[in-house]
């Protein structure tokens, strides 16, 4: 009878234990910002108190954005473009958003709403936006090439209304609606919780288009920051009464003219140089000592929400997480003369690891297909390079991966770099 009343205890214990620790699981949830245009040398010359609040929760990390500059990944630094490449984690040769026309997407790569809702479809996606064509035309809201995919809340398509917001020439209607997207997504947010959010803001945009550097600029810039600040709050507030964990992360979608501050979309280092604030503290090595890519954001998000990203699509993004572990990075290739590959890559810690190496001729991806990869070898992963000669039909694209333990890093070869 005492053995009998024992075992009873145990029992109710664990499931005690085990209901109690479902019950106080941290539920984690995201929302990022892009703030429209802001050089990363601007911040220095703005008040910026909550972009310095979240930096010291987390960290304010030197990034880029523009792909590879003069190689096949090299991207146009204009406003959509930026987005999709966050949205993708993909550069322009893939997502094929070249201009803020948004005219043919590729939707054969996923946006991290796709991959959110195809596995958790029961889960909250929201979209806070000064600009409409986030959602229709980027996440492709209601389309069919995106699975018809519809987002649970959306604020945005003010800039329609011209009844409401006269269109003046120095855009102060802009300044207006940005404080209305802002606001909602606070009080969005701490009243539901949405899961996964994307908030924009475009004000500092326009004023670096009408006026360059100068104090307009970096007033708006700060205007903006007190915008971030009220999102922040709403988080705080969440994390502390329902214990949940947020990953919060601020960034713009490129810089601006070297000259005067107020063009964009080539590739001077000032109009490539940005930045990304995020609120965790435990960036991994890479991020610390790298400056990182807007690419890198979708991982980060997929990882910190368990997002289980299918193979392929994990083979052709062109980011790392920002958060996990992350050993490799950086993979380069090209293809000498005599049919050599030469491949090589950075390495953040002394591995003792093998990695594997993939090669493939074709690009069906692309319209939606499938590439079969050729397996050219193993490689020691600490050696941080891999040759092998060739013996593949002529092609004016090869695409290598390197698979590790971490997952994937590719590369293509086109006619840009042979």
């Amino acid at each position: 009878m005492k053995f009998l009343k024992k075992s009873l205890f145990i029992i109710i214990s664990f499931v005690t234990f085990s209901v109690f620790g479902q019950k106080n699981k941290l539920q984690k949830k995201v929302v990022f910002i892009i703030v429209d245009g802001i050089a990363e040398d601007m911040l220095n010359k703005a008040e910026i108190p909550n972009l310095n609040r979240i930096k010291k929760d987390g960290a304010l990390l030197k990034a880029y954005v523009g792909g590879e500059k003069g190689n096949y990944s090299e991207t146009p630094t204009i406003s959509a473009v930026g987005y999709n490449s966050l949205l993708t984690g993909t550069w322009v040769n893939k997502h094929n958003v070249y201009d803020n026309d948004i005219k043919n997407p590729n939707y054969n790569y996923p946006t991290i709403f796709r991959l959110f809702k195809d596995q958790f479809p029961d889960k909250k996606a929201a979209v806070f936006s000064t600009w409409e064509d986030n959602r229709t035309k980027l996440i492709g809201e209601n389309l069919e090439a995106t699975g018809e995919i519809k987002m649970d809340f959306a604020y945005d398509g003010m800039e329609r209304d011209t009844l409401h917001f006269p269109h003046d020439k120095q855009s102060r209607y802009i300044r207006k609606i940005d404080s209305l997207v802002a606001g909602k997504a606070a009080s969005y947010i701490t009243e539901n919780a949405p899961d996964l959010s994307w908030v924009y803001l475009e004000f500092t945009d326009d004023m670096g288009h009408h006026h360059g550097d100068g104090d307009i600029l970096y007033k708006a810039i700060s205007f903006e920051d007190q915008l971030i600040g009220k999102i922040y709050d709403a988080v705080k507030k969440r994390e502390a009464k329902h214990g949940e964990d947020w990953l919060f992360i601020v960034t713009t979608d490129h810089g601006r003219s070297a000259s005067n501050g107020k063009g964009h979309g080539g590739q001077s280092d000032r109009e490539r140089d940005t930045w990304i604030a995020i609120n965790k503290p435990n960036i991994n090595t890479y991020a610390q000592n790298n400056r990182v890519a807007i690419t890198d954001i979708l991982p980060t998000i997929t990882d910190f929400l368990s997002i289980k990203v299918p193979e392929r699509i994990q083979q052709e993004m062109d980011g790392v997480d920002l958060l996990r572990n992350r050993t490799t990075y950086q993979l380069k290739a090209s293809l000498l003369s005599d049919n050599t590959l030469d491949l090589t890559w950075k390495t953040t810690d002394f591995l003792k690891e093998w990695a594997e190496v993939y090669i493939t001729n074709t690009n069906n991806f692309k319209t939606g297909g499938k590439d079969k990869y050729q397996f050219l070898g193993k490689v020691d992963v600490n050696s941080g390079k891999f040759i092998s000669k060739q013996k593949i039909n002529n092609s004016n694209i090869y695409k290598i991966l390197l698979k590790t333990k971490e997952g994937f890093l590719n590369t293509w070869i086109t006619h840009h770099t042979k």
